[in-house]
C-alpha cells in the first residue's frame, strides 16, 4: 500500500488536534494551568507515541483539591 508524506502530515495534525483537547479536558481537572497542559499535548503529539504517553501521565495524575473539599 502507498503512502504519501501528505496522509502522515494529516494524521499528526489530526491527532495532535485530538490530544490536545484530550489534554485541556483533563488539565482542568488535574493542573492550574489547562492551556498549558493543551499546549504541551499538541507539541508531544507530534511523534504519536510521546502524545499517548503524555495522555497516561496526565490522567493518572490526581485531581486538585477544589476550596472546601477535604481529600479522604
Amino acid at each position: 500500500m502507498y503512502i504519501n508524506l501528505t496522509v502522515i502530515g494529516k494524521f499528526i495534525a489530526i491527532f495532535s488536534v485530538v490530544v490536545a483537547i484530550i489534554s485541556y479536558y483533563l488539565g482542568r481537572r488535574k493542573t492550574e494551568t489547562p492551556v498549558l497542559a493543551a499546549v504541551l499535548g499538541a507539541v508531544f503529539s507530534i511523534v504519536p507515541i510521546f502524545g499517548l504517553i503524555y495522555l497516561a501521565v496526565l490522567m493518572f495524575k490526581r485531581d486538585l483539591v477544589k476550596e472546601g473539599e477535604s481529600r479522604a
